[in-house]
């Protein structure tokens, strides 16, 4: 199949990383490519200008005329279908793609889909270290692995990289956001995941419904299903027409599903009644993180890997930084890092895995959440909860009747000092702030780095 982009007048809309992935990839396949982003100085201009002298950049307010002007609309993930100019174009039925939409055509494009196995793996918490777990365990067992998406390196920069150097993948590893999961409309990964549903997002879509539904546009294709038992959103996606195969921490009900069984040391994990490994043999600690590996030993099986492999990566795997991070030990008092706990489900799941009683600082951009949920969680696990951020008061009125104290800063070095004075001996104090960084931080890192550093 011949790629029909030559020629074609392309807007490609944000100037992030993605963006500026999509503006060279469709430059160097013969389109008329041009650039607009909302902000007067997108984090990519210079790079555009130098790479791609002859592509105009439009700034500013995105204006209509622009956008109909073209035959194809290339979004980036962090720009609303709902954007005034967008919703325009598409109403006069210009063609909106992603760039996760302009990798599937090109697998089809170049003859890869037989040659190039594509895992998707998508939630609301997770999916990061899923991702890397499963890229982990598909080097293991010896696959030519890319590892790519949401968790990092644009799809199509990872694409590019294969052809400059003559390789093709044995398989790619994706991880979607739910933002770009809604311009992706014929990816047919071999197996794809949907861990869980909660919260998130809710500055951008009108209810949990919408946004369960772009989560479910991951199968849309006819591969393998893995979904969340214990989870009622990722459950209700099974298609009739589907093989779809389950994970969750209870025990597996049928021979193909995976889960928890009792045995020694505690836990293992298991599919059917197979123990494979012991759940205390995780270097990552939390029962959450038990089941971000049964979901990866579902992707990686769904495509026939051999178990030994799995087994041994999960044992090697070390996790990601950010994410229930252990960084100091103070006098007995243990400080976690889940800067990446950026919703509620993420906090709770924290919350939930912890070992200790712990002082919780919560707090930032809500993102138009409902904080309610923390409450049980915040009950049964937390010493104190010290409330940072625009939304901080928010979660302080979810957690009034929850018996635990509740402090307020103005700083992140004020919530450390203040939540180092609120422990008891063998306490640990955690990060988790279920909200987005950027009323205080450049990102969620940048807050992870200033946390640390009060430490």
């Amino acid at each position: 199949m011949k790629s029909n982009l030559e020629h074609k007048k392309v807007l490609v809309v944000g100037l992030g990383d993605t963006g500026l992935s999509m503006a060279r990839w469709l430059d160097a396949r013969g389109a008329v490519v041009a650039v607009a982003d909302s902000r007067d100085h997108p984090p990519h201009a210079a790079r555009l200008q130098a790479e791609l002298p002859g592509v105009p950049l439009f700034t500013g307010k995105l204006k209509e005329e622009v956008f109909c002007n073209a035959d194809l609309l290339a979004v980036s993930p962090g720009v609303s279908l709902r954007e005034p100019a967008v919703a325009d174009a598409l109403a006069h039925g210009v063609e909106v793609v992603g760039d996760i939409e302009l990798f599937a055509q090109a697998l089809r494009t170049q003859d890869l889909t037989l040659r190039t196995r594509v895992i998707a793996i998508t939630g609301a918490n997770g999916k990061s270290t899923v991702t890397e777990m499963v890229g982990a365990m598909c080097k293991k067992a010896g696959l030519h692995t890319v590892v790519a998406g949401n968790i990092g390196l644009p799809v199509l920069n990872a694409l590019s990289d294969l052809s400059r150097r003559g390789e093709t993948a044995d398989v790619f590893v994706i991880e979607l956001s739910s933002f770009q999961l809604e311009t992706t409309h014929t990816l047919n990964p071999a197996v794809a995941t949907v861990l869980n549903v909660t919260e998130d997002h809710m500055d951008r879509y009108h209810g949990m419904a919408e946004y369960a539904a772009a989560k479910a546009r991951i199968f849309a294709g006819n591969g393998v299903q893995v979904l969340n038992r214990e989870d009622s959103y990722s459950l209700a996606m099974a298609k009739p027409d589907s093989k779809a195969v389950t994970f969750g921490l209870d025990a597996p009900q049928k021979p193909e599903d995976w889960g928890l069984l009792g045995g020694e040391n505690g836990p293992w994990l298991a599919q059917g009644e197979n123990r494979l490994l012991a759940v205390a043999d995780l270097p990552l600690a939390g029962l959450h993180n038990a089941a971000n590996a049964l979901a990866a030993l579902a992707l990686c099986r769904a495509i026939d890997l051999p178990l030994q492999p799995l087994i041994e990566a999960l044992r090697e795997f070390k996790g990601l930084p950010h994410r229930v991070e252990k960084v100091a030990e103070i006098n007995g008092i243990t400080f976690y890092d889940d800067s990446k706990g950026t919703n509620v489900g993420a906090t709770v799941a924290a919350l939930n895995g912890m070992p200790c009683k712990v002082v919780l600082i919560a707090g930032g951009d809500g993102k138009g959440q409902d904080f309610s949920p923390l409450a049980p969680a915040v009950s049964a696990h937390a010493r104190a909860v010290v409330l940072i951020g625009r939304d901080g008061p928010k979660i302080g009125a979810a957690l009034t009747d929850c018996g635990v104290p509740l402090f307020a800063a103005a700083s992140m070095e004020e919530a450390v000092i203040l939540g180092f004075e609120q422990t008891r001996s063998d306490d640990a104090v955690l990060l988790s702030p279920a909200c987005a960084s950027f009323d205080m931080f450049r990102s969620y890192e940048h807050r992870a780095q200033v946390f640390i550093a009060s430490v």
